[in-house]
């Protein structure tokens, strides 16, 4: 059997680190990922996943990101349950994450703060209008009169 997920997305909200009664530490957190395709109004959607990661992973995650972080995580799916406040079984299914790598520095990502990008993720359900300074990326041959001279032994295939 196969139980791996990879992930791309930032960060809903600082992450949650806590520790269990045994000395463990753990941190939980919520990643918006982007749907791969768009509504009827061109806007695209996010699910927001529930992740969990144990240990000194989660300490040094916890202190290298924070709300809007783009990061990768590597982990596995995971499904649990707990007897509610009311007495009802909540059933939870999250991402056991093993790894993680941060997908941008610091400083990139206060540029994209500053900038007003709120990272293609909005609060209105979850659906994506894109960047909110409406910049579209430029053309860096435009302008330009010169010929670009490429052969096929170029090409990488």
């Amino acid at each position: 059997m196969i139980n791996r997920v990879v992930l791309v997305g930032r960060l809903t909200r600082d992450p949650e680190l806590k520790t269990t009664q045994s000395g463990l530490s753990v941190a939980t957190f919520t990643l918006a990922v982007n749907r791969q395709y768009t509504n009827a109004q061109g806007e695209r959607g996010a699910d927001f996943i529930s992740c969990v990661i144990w240990r000194k992973a989660a300490e040094n995650f916890c202190n290298f990101t924070s709300k809007g972080s783009l990061v990768g995580i590597d982990g596995r799916i995971q499904t649990r349950s707990y007897d509610g406040r009311n007495g009802q079984k909540v059933y939870v299914t999250e991402v056991v994450v093993d790894s993680f790598s941060l997908l941008e520095s610091k400083k990139d990502r206060q540029n994209n703060a500053n900038m007003g990008n709120d990272g293609g993720y909005s609060s209105n359900g979850g659906n994506n209008t894109g960047n909110s300074n409406n910049s579209a990326p430029q053309d860096p041959f435009s302008g330009s009169s010169d010929t670009i001279d490429i052969t096929d032994d170029d090409l990488p295939f």
